[in-house]
């Protein structure tokens, strides 16, 4: 790379529709949209820098890439990892097919059978076996690394994965079996991926790192190639970047590359709107992500990736298949369904243009008016109102109901399943949605997010400037970061204070020379200590920031307890794992400010169904258009009204009003 400083940052979230762009360069911001490669994505990220004029920058070395990649989050849905080996000690071949003996369905009768991770014929057992109190139970043997090498070299697998009982004690042995594996196989250690306790959940993670560790590594080798020496980094489940090299090694740590994105923007606005409080909502083409910020990010280590769990830590977040690319059909009883199946970015919606016949929730926003037959997806895709129309009108005839109202069922559908996710996040978890302010972003969100609104009660809604590449813009204001773990499991009350600090220094320096290797100054890296803890005898902890007065701490876990659970108990607490989060801010972002000035005018009317009832099956109404870009601070719109940049469009319902900040953001309140 050149000596000279970056003039250029990149953000870049790949999604299933659009690939996004956010180019901040000599304090101004440009945004992007081209249609995703799927089968190729990195094809879409070399398009938009060539679009962009970027590649004389490339040639310099004097642009960073801050990606949010979808390569690992696809693989796994798909089913399209790498032919895997897993070894683990003797008698435990059955661990991730066993998994926790659950059912799905309790009382089913008929249970489909679950799909097994890893076919018997890759499970291979040896020795190295060590006990609870991290004594050696059964030695590794030469004779063990010698079998071991002998079944690998017949099974020929592109990957391995390696999770020995109490490896998180002593991992020596994973060591050892792992230098006898050939270089040119991806090897995944248990003590490296997950260092905790839970046998099946610490496995899962370290086979799903290396099930889809040569397909990541792959990618991000073959986008390094592409720009040379431009540096890449990569956003991490858990809201961190991490540079390419790292990412490459870790893919169950991308799973939630891109909706990450999107939540480390959420958490900045909030922070320079004075606005704790968040519900997020980000719908894109292919899906809808969901989320509660309350004053930071919540993680979790208790997420899913299709029918698998991940227990490394992620953003709290719930995902459901709607987006705008979700296709309506009808089911085998007549009733009108939407998704979770997307037309995707290839045929795409019918009113692209690009072949697509299936009806969905994008061509039914064109039906009714929501989308302008001038916009222009992306700043650059124009909208076949037509085909949208024969899309929706082939359904609309199977239900014997008008092309219309046919679309104001799909977007009604579409609605409730968006409700029903931001119920999950919010009511199902004791939170009142009137406490919160609803944080929308993602190309298609503008235009349902006042009716789940009203449905939903919220005061106010929050569109921020840029909000159709929100989760590009997050991936340049996410810091560099690095998440560690380790089981302790023991009593509170028992804990040696001393021994208990030096584990979490041991923690920080390792996360510490880790960012420092990636050229970050050690002035800008601080720690966030934070420990597990849970009554004696549960299987669920809470987590805690970290405190040295145990008794402080003790009383902040039982607090926690009875805020989440509504009681707590008298018995010991036990300590589960320690933890700690390496950050280092790398990039600080001042959005410009906008003009102040007499009030926009709208640049057209456009027709827009706004109500139906009985009485009035097709209610329209001539509604002005306004260009976001042309509006001035504090300029308040009343609804109905669309509101339209180059990657989104707002649709401002009747009883809502719009005030523009000064720095562009749309703040939403009700003006009955």
């Amino acid at each position: 790379m050149s000596k000279l400083a970056p003039l250029a940052y990149l953000g870049v979230d790949t999604g299933g529709t659009f690939t996004d762009f956010v180019l901040f360069q000599d304090q101004q911001i440009r945004c992007f949209k081209c249609p995703s490669t799927p089968d190729n994505p990195e094809l879409a990220i070399l398009n938009g820098i060539r679009e962009l004029g970027l590649m004389d920058l490339v040639e310099a070395g004097r642009l960073v890439v801050v990606h949010g990649s979808t390569v690992a989050t696809n693989a796994a849905l798909e089913g399209k990892g790498a032919k895997t080996v897993f070894i683990t000690n003797r008698g435990f071949a059955d661990t991730l097919t066993i998994a926790r003996q659950t059912r799905e369905a309790l009382y089913d009768l008929r249970p489909r059978a679950k799909t097994v991770p890893v076919p018997k014929s890759l499970c291979l057992e040896t020795g190295g076996r060590l006990g609870a109190d991290g004594s050696v139970v059964e030695a590794l043997t030469a004779d063990d690394l010698s079998t071991l090498s002998a079944s690998l070299k017949a099974l020929k697998p592109e990957a391995v994965a390696i999770n020995l009982l109490f490896s998180f004690i002593n991992p020596d042995f994973e060591k050892a079996i792992a230098a006898h594996i050939p270089d040119d196989v991806f090897v995944s250690r248990s003590s490296e991926v997950l260092p905790e306790y839970k046998e099946y959940e610490r496995g899962m993670a370290t086979w799903l790192n290396a099930w889809l560790g040569p397909k990541v590594a792959t990618y991000l080798g073959n986008l390094q190639d592409a720009l040379k020496t431009t540096p890449i980094s990569v956003m991490q489940s858990s809201g961190g970047t991490t540079d390419a090299a790292n990412a490459a090694q870790r893919a169950v740590n991308l799973l939630l590359s891109g909706p990450a994105g999107g939540l480390a923007a959420a958490k900045h606005l909030g922070q320079i709107l004075h606005r704790p409080k968040l519900m997020t909502f980000d719908m894109g083409g292919t899906s809808s992500d969901v989320a509660l910020i309350n004053g930071d990010i919540k993680l979790t280590n208790e997420g899913r990736i299709g029918p698998y769990p991940v227990a490394v830590p992620m953003v709290d977040m719930h995902t459901i298949g709607a987006g705008g690319g979700s296709i309506a059909y009808l089911d085998e009883g007549g009733m009108l369904r939407v998704g979770p199946e997307s037309a995707g970015a290839d045929p795409g919606p019918a009113c692209y243009n690009k072949g697509g016949i299936k009806p969905t929730v994008t061509d039914a926003n064109v039906v009714l008016g929501r989308l302008p037959a001038s916009a222009r997806l992306g700043g650059a895709m124009g909208i076949n109102c037509d085909a949208a129309r024969a899309a929706v009108g082939e359904l609309a005839k199977t239900l014997g109901v008008s092309i219309e109202s046919t679309a104001e069922g799909i977007i009604d559908i579409a609605n409730e399943h968006m409700v029903r996710a931001l119920r999950v996040i919010s009511v199902q978890r004791g939170h009142d949605p009137a406490d919160f302010s609803l944080c929308c972003f993602g190309g298609a969100g503008g235009l349902h997010i006042c009716a789940l609104a009203n449905t939903l009660n919220c005061p106010e809604i929050i569109v921020p400037n840029y909000a159709g590449v929100f989760s590009a813009l997050g991936m340049l204001l996410a810091p560099r970061e690095r998440q560690l773990s380790r089981t302790i499991n023991t009593g509170l009350a028992e804990t040696d204070a001393a021994n208990l600090r030096r584990a979490l220094d041991e923690l920080a320096d390792t996360g510490r020379q880790q960012l420092l290797a990636e050229g970050i100054n050690p002035d800008q890296i601080t720690a966030h200590p934070t420990v597990d803890l849970c009554y004696l005898g549960q299987s669920y902890t809470l987590n805690i920031a970290w405190q040295e007065d145990f008794d402080s701490l003790e009383r902040g876990f039982h607090r926690a307890h009875r805020e989440l659970y509504g009681h707590e108990l008298a018995i010991p607490v036990q300590l589960i794992n320690i933890r700690q989060a390496l950050r280092a801010e790398t990039l600080s972002i001042t959005l410009p400010s906008i003009a102040e000035g007499p009030p926009a005018s709208a640049v057209e009317t456009q027709t827009v169904m706004i109500a139906a009832t009985k009485n009035n099956p097709q209610a329209l109404a001539n509604v002005p258009r306004y260009e976001r870009p042309q509006l001035n601070c504090d300029q308040v719109i009343h609804g109905p009204a669309l509101i339209s940049d180059a990657v989104a469009t707002l649709w401002l319902e009747k009883k809502w009003q719009a005030r523009v900040d000064r720095q562009g953001h749309l703040i939403l309140s009700r003006c009955e």
